[in-house]
């Protein structure tokens, strides 16, 4: 019997790991893994095979499976890549070695095909099919007992018509889906005709900067950690198609810390590990309870008085106020830590940002004076506000400085 695989018994989709009835839910990215075994998470995810080894034995110690990713170049590089016979070479061989070597590793679930690849229709593209469908060909005979999936950007209807008519042998396609998780069960149910097979959710969470409310200069306002988690608990009972007979399991992003247009967006631990209220209501969620203390509870920061919607401009060296606001106020047990930093106006762009000495006083209160930067340009101020458990709650504000 094949460690992995996937039955259809009853009209529904059932996904089993060592014989046993096996429904993913987890979070997309391989660090922290003991936390999540302690919450009830059971699925990390990578993107790539950098230290595929390390997550799988780490994955393994904490009981925890593995959704390896296999990176793969985007289809529009097909000239640059796909058409070299020696680089598409170099690939197939080197992917043939990474799935014998962790073919037979406890922890492995499946493999990802490429990350948010699209699949166009266009006989240019035939090249790429080619490829794809080779190295698809390749993990299915060196490996039968795992499934190989893809992931895609929301439900798009040209993807998986494509996938249907140019991609042979794709067990599972899977989903990344943010604000557009609200429409998932709607496309699911109109287009089955199109996709009967079963289903994942790789990447599930909060809006994504793109769908989000931006100022003026065209930055988006980023909700607090606190509304983030209530966003997460509405989207989880609400979207998230758990009754769809085709439906294996949904892994929320991120796990872990990552900078992706903030170091706070996507992540739901900060950069030592401490939770969010995110964490505290996953556990609620996938087990029926939590053990867990809820972190600082923050309702609004204010600049000036004023909130990110206000399109905050200030001139450079110019003294300034920051706030935060608590639900539940709290006078003794938290630390805070502020920062200013810069922002990068290139949604493609994922750097880490700058951090301004920018006279912050007093550091450790919920109201402080600092001064705007000399340089024209974007920035936000942070707060990141810890109790003595190390959980700790986000919040931050966009403004731009102008020279007069």
């Amino acid at each position: 019997m094949r460690k992995v695989r996937i039955a259809k018994e009853h009209g529904r989709y059932n996904l089993y790991r060592n014989g046993a009835p096996f429904v993913v839910k987890g979070g997309s990215g391989y660090t922290h893994m003991a936390m999540l075994n302690a919450i009830g998470g059971n699925t990390v995810r990578t993107w790539d095979t950098a230290g595929l080894g390390a997550i799988l034995d780490s994955a393994a110690a904490n009981n925890l499976a593995v959704i390896a990713g296999l990176y793969i170049p985007e289809s529009r590089y097909v000239d640059l890549f796909y058409r070299n016979q020696k680089k598409v070479d170099e690939q197939y061989t080197a992917y043939r070695e990474v799935i014998q070597r962790y073919r037979s590793h406890p922890a492995l679930l499946m493999w990802c095909l490429g990350n948010e690849v699209d699949f166009p229709f266009k006989a240019r593209y035939n090249k790429f099919y080619d490829v794809y469908n080779r190295l698809l060909d390749m993990i299915h005979t060196e490996d039968p007992d795992h499934p190989v999936t893809t992931t895609m950007v929301n439900y798009q209807f040209r993807n998986i018509i494509n996938i249907r008519l140019k991609v042979k042998g794709l067990d599972i396609i899977s989903f990344n889906t943010f604000g557009d998780l609200k429409k998932l069960k709607d496309n699911l149910s109109s287009f089955s005709w199109l996709w009967k097979g079963p289903f994942l959710i790789t990447e599930w969470g909060i809006y994504s900067p793109q769908e989000s409310v931006n100022t003026i200069w065209s930055v988006p306002i980023e909700p607090t950690s606190t509304k983030k988690a209530a966003q997460y608990r509405e989207m989880y009972t609400t979207d998230l198609p758990v009754d769809d007979p085709r439906f294996l399991g949904a892994l929320t992003f991120y796990w872990g810390q990552k900078e992706e247009v903030t170091p706070t967006w996507y992540s739901i631990l900060d950069e030592r590990g401490g939770a969010t209220a995110i964490v505290r209501e996953m556990q609620s969620l996938w087990t029926g309870a939590t053990q867990l203390r809820n972190p600082p509870e923050l309702e609004y920061m204010l600049v000036n008085g004023k909130g990110a919607a206000d399109n905050i401009i200030m001139k450079p060296g110019t003294q300034q106020t920051a706030e935060v606001k608590m639900i539940h106020p709290v006078t003794t047990g938290l630390r805070i830590v502020w920062k200013v930093l810069d922002e990068d106006l290139d949604p493609q762009n994922i750097h880490e940002p700058k951090a301004y000495t920018v006279d912050l006083t007093p550091g450790d209160s919920f109201r402080v004076t600092f001064r705007a930067p000399e340089k024209e340009g974007p920035y936000r101020i942070y707060s990141w506000v810890y109790d003595d458990d190390g959980n700790v709650a986000t919040a931050n504000t966009p403004f731009y400085v102008v020279g007069i």
